[in-house]
């Protein structure tokens, strides 16, 4: 049994494990589960203060760029509070827990709780999270159902969970039974996501298949490869059931684009962006270094619907619906920078984690199954990191405080999965070089 295991006790390696599966399984089913969760794990993090932080000090070297760019995203909202007093204290909020999530990843390593409680998790939170959805839109008649979330919000986590648990699967490559349960959770998430009507899922599900098609020749499984063709051909045939409503979301997107650009009106869901993003463009020239404050930005729209620059449909928005506009309208460079540092180095800390795994495979030569344990997390972090990008293209997907929590807990959870999976890969190649 591993030290650390021995030092907290089983009553709370089996909590925190519990807790790992209650956080997928909530998220999309409660009102609060992803903000219980992120609660949660910070409470149980300060009941083993030391023995949390010296579980993760070891691995220091490898995660302080994540810490860091969670840190500067933090630090710099809490300096623009201080040097704007017009920005309001709760712009604090959610780049605060958002670093808190931290103590999500020091539990795993120090507990070591088997990465299956995650996954089930996730696969028993798309599962349920489906007829939810489900009955709203085809009983309520509702077009745009979200359950307790915006139907955007709704639709881009159920995705993220439809893509974990693809990834979920590939540990259980070896057994058709055993994959059975993650399959049906990536069903029910692409399911989930179609049934909210959420479009800025779209991009991801490409992103994520050129993903999946670059490692294909490390998955060493017809099952695995016949899942991810599967679903992504499932996905694809939405398009011609009109029942799902996919053709018409594109059809109408394409007649939104065309009607903008012939100057008519901008009252529908794309032309509403594409003039918010022509608003914002105004006002980043303006202050393109600092920017300002999101009661500012939204002021500075109404300045510009007056002065006839743009459409006043824009008005009731509380956010220009793309990410990196969001924040060089409101952080300046500095504030582009914060947002692509927590997209960019989780994700260049799982693909390091996967290529670590692939570079050993490639010259020990033994089964996937003992050289890269750490394949499934690290793959799934790389989805999670690339749908939020994707998501961020046609919606400010951090501006939810459940978005930007759901993230941050889902990136450090499989951080620490990917850190016990390479600590204990590395334990078991000194054990056999000593039993040579």
């Amino acid at each position: 049994m591993n030290n650390n295991q021995t030092k907290i006790g089983v009553p709370m390696q089996r909590w925190i494990g519990f807790l790992v599966f209650l956080f997928p399984f909530l998220s999309l089913i409660t009102p609060s589960g992803i903000g219980f969760s992120s609660v949660i794990f910070v409470l149980a993090a300060l009941c083993v203060p030391r023995k949390a932080w010296g579980a993760l000090a070891p691995h220091w070297r490898e995660i302080r760029w994540v810490v860091a760019a969670f840190a500067f995203n933090f630090l710099f909202a809490a300096v623009c509070v201080w040097a704007r007093p017009e920005t309001r204290l709760d712009y604090l909020d959610n780049p605060s827990r958002m670093l808190l999530g931290l103590s999500a990843a020091a539990l795993v390593v120090l507990a070591r709780p088997p990465r299956a409680v995650l996954w089930w998790g996730v696969v028993a939170g798309a599962v349920c999270a489906l007829p939810f959805v489900g009955y709203q839109r085809i009983v309520l008649g509702d077009p745009r159902p979200g359950g307790w979330l915006n139907a955007i919000t709704f639709g881009d986590i159920a995705l993220c969970l439809g893509l974990v648990a693809l990834a979920a699967a590939i540990d259980y490559r070896h057994s058709t039974r055993k994959a059975l349960l993650p399959a049906f959770g990536a069903v029910a998430g692409l399911a989930a996501t179609v049934m909210s009507g959420t479009r800025g899922g779209w991009i991801a599900l490409v992103l994520a298949a050129i993903l999946f098609l670059t490692y294909a020749r490390l998955l060493r499984s017809r099952r695995v490869r016949l899942l991810l063709v599967g679903s992504f051909a499932l996905f694809a045939s939405t398009f011609f059931i009109p029942a799902f409503g996919v053709q018409q979301r594109v059809g109408e997107g394409v007649r939104d684009v065309q009607t903008w650009l012939d100057g008519g009106s901008a009252f529908t869901n794309v032309g509403v962006r594409l003039e918010l993003w022509t608003g914002a463009a105004q006002l980043i020239a303006e202050r393109p270094l600092f920017g300002l404050d999101p009661e500012t930005v939204r002021a500075g729209l109404r300045r510009l619907a007056a002065e006839g620059r743009i459409q006043d449909v824009v008005l009731p928005f509380e956010h220009l619906h793309n990410d990196a506009l969001q924040a060089l309208a409101t952080g300046g460079v500095f504030g582009l920078l914060a947002w692509i540092g927590i997209l960019a180095a989780p994700f260049a800390f799982f693909a390091r984690s996967l290529g670590r795994g692939a570079h050993a495979g490639a010259h020990a030569g033994a089964p996937m199954r003992q050289l890269m344990p750490q394949f499934a997390p690290a793959l799934a972090g790389m989805l999670v990191v690339l749908s939020y990008f994707s998501f961020g293209l046609t919606e400010v997907i951090f501006w939810s405080l459940k978005g930007s929590m759901f993230y941050a807990l889902m990136v450090f959870l499989l951080m620490g999965f990917c850190l016990t999976a390479q600590a204990d890969a590395d334990n078991q190649s000194m054990e056999n070089k000593r039993g040579k």
